[in-house]
C-alpha cells in the first residue's frame, strides 16, 4: 500500500508506516500526479481534495488531520468509492489556547479587565462549545449564536447575530464555511454587520476566513480604527491582504490549532480511521506518539493578581505575539503568501495549557480556580 502524507503531519512514519509505504510531500506539492499511483491519502487543510485530484487514481482512503472539510469534495469521494475520515475536534483545545492567549494580551496592551468582558460566541461545535466552557468557568459573562443547535435543540441557551453584535464586548467566531442554505457562513460578519459593530468590540475570527468580508473589516479598521481584530484566517489563504494584515492587532497565519498536541491527535484519529478501513488492529495510542511538554510545572507564590497569574502561565507554555511577529516579519520578507506557507512549514513547538502543572504556595489558593478554568493542571507546592 502507498500511503501519501502531507509533510506537515507530525508522527506520520510511526502511524502510517506499518501499514504501508509512506510518501511525503508539502500539502501544496500534492497534485494528481502524485496522487495516482497512491492507496491512501493523509492531508491538511491547505490540500484541495476534489475531482480534479482524485480522477484516475486508485485511492481508497483519504483522511484529512484537521477539524474543518470544505477543503474535501465529499461528494467526488463518495462517487468513487473512496472512504472519507477527518478528526473533529482534534485541534480544539489549541484553538480555545490561542483565543484566550489572544484575549490576555489584548487587555494588558488595551488596558481592560478580560474577566470583566462579555464574550460572544458564533459558532458552538467542537471549539465553540469548550470556548463556552472555559469563559463561563472563568466566570466571563457569554452569548452564544449557533443557528443549526438551535434549531435542533430548541432557543433556549442561544441567541441571534444581532443580539451578539449589540450587546458583546467580544465577538468570536468558530464557524464552519458553509457557502448556501439556510444557515450560510460564508461572509456571515458582511459589510453591514461590521458597520454595526459599536466601537470597542474585538473581533477574532479562528474558524474561516471567508466567513469575514475582509474588504469591510480593512475599511472600518483603516477609516475608523475604532474596534479591534484579531485574525488567525484570512480569505484568498495563502495570499492575503497584507494591508488588513497590518491593521490586526494580532495576525497569524491559520496556527490557531497548531499545537503538537492538536495535531498529533488529529494523525492518530486518522491513523485509527484507516487501520479501520483495511481490517487492521490498531496499536498505537495517543500517549506513546504524545511526548513529554518542556516545561512540566511552574511554582506560583502569593500575591499575584488573578488576570497576571493567567497571562503568566499562558506565555509560559504559549505567547500568541511569537506567531504575529512571525506572520509580520515573513510575509515582508519573502511576500504575503510565501511568507505565510513558511510560517506553517517551520511552525515551532508548541503545547496546550493542560500540559503545565501549576503549584500554588500557602496564600495563593485564590488562584486555584480561575487556572483550573483557563485549562492547566493545579497543585499544592510543598
Amino acid at each position: 500500500m502507498r500511503i501519501v502524507v502531507d509533510a506537515n503531519v507530525p508522527a506520520a512514519t510511526e502511524c502510517f508506516a506499518p501499514l504501508g509505504e509512506v510518501v511525503r510531500l508539502p500539502g501544496r506539492e500534492i497534485d494528481a500526479a502524485t496522487v495516482r499511483s497512491a492507496d491512501a491519502l493523509v492531508v491538511r487543510s491547505i490540500t484541495r481534495v476534489d475531482e480534479a485530484l482524485v480522477a484516475g487514481s486508485r485511492l481508497r482512503f483519504v483522511g484529512t488531520c484537521t477539524i474543518g472539510t470544505d477543503h474535501v469534495d465529499s461528494a467526488a469521494l463518495a462517487e468513487r468509492s473512496i472512504a472519507f475520515a477527518s478528526a473533529p475536534g482534534c485541534n480544539a483545545e489549541a484553538v480555545v489556547d490561542y483565543v484566550l492567549a489572544s484575549l490576555a494580551t489584548l487587555a494588558e496592551r488595551q488596558g481592560f479587565r478580560l474577566l470583566e468582558r462579555r464574550v460572544g460566541i458564533v459558532g458552538v461545535g467542537n471549539v465553540g462549545g469548550r470556548l463556552l466552557g472555559r469563559l463561563q468557568a472563568l466566570g466571563i459573562d457569554c452569548l452564544a449564536c449557533d443557528p443549526p443547535r438551535a434549531e435542533r435543540e430548541g432557543p433556549t441557551g442561544f441567541a441571534d447575530l444581532e443580539t451578539l453584535i449589540e450587546a458583546c464586548d467580544v465577538l468570536c467566531l468558530h464557524t464552519p464555511l458553509v457557502r448556501e442554505g439556510p444557515h450560510a457562513t460564508h461572509q456571515l460578519l458582511d459589510a453591514r454587520r461590521i458597520a454595526e459593530l459599536a466601537p470597542g468590540t474585538i473581533v477574532l475570527n479562528a474558524g474561516r476566513g471567508d466567513c469575514v468580508n475582509g474588504q469591510a473589516l480593512r475599511g472600518r479598521l483603516s477609516a475608523q480604527g475604532d474596534i479591534t481584530a484579531v485574525l488567525d484566517v484570512w480569505e484568498g489563504e495563502p495570499a492575503i491582504d497584507a494591508a488588513l494584515r497590518d491593521l490586526a492587532a494580532i495576525a497569524t497565519p491559520h496556527v490557531a490549532g497548531y499545537s503538537l498536541d492538536g495535531k498529533l491527535r488529529g494523525t492518530h484519529q486518522i491513523y485509527q480511521a484507516l487501520a479501520h478501513r483495511l481490517g487492521l488492529p490498531t496499536r498505537l495510542t495517543f500517549e506513546m506518539l504524545a511526548p513529554p511538554p518542556p516545561l512540566r510545572s511552574l511554582t506560583l507564590e502569593a500575591g499575584l493578581e488573578v488576570e497576571d497569574a493567567l497571562r503568566l502561565c499562558m506565555r509560559a507554555v504559549y505567547d500568541v505575539r511569537r506567531d504575529h511577529d512571525s506572520l509580520i516579519r515573513e510575509s515582508r520578507r519573502q511576500g504575503a503568501a510565501r511568507g505565510f506557507d513558511a510560517c506553517r512549514a517551520s511552525y515551532p513547538l508548541r503545547r496546550e495549557f493542560a500540559t503545565l502543572a501549576v503549584a500554588l504556595r500557602p496564600g495563593a489558593d485564590a488562584l486555584a480556580e480561575p487556572l483550573r478554568a483557563a485549562g492547566f493542571q493545579v497543585t499544592q507546592a510543598s
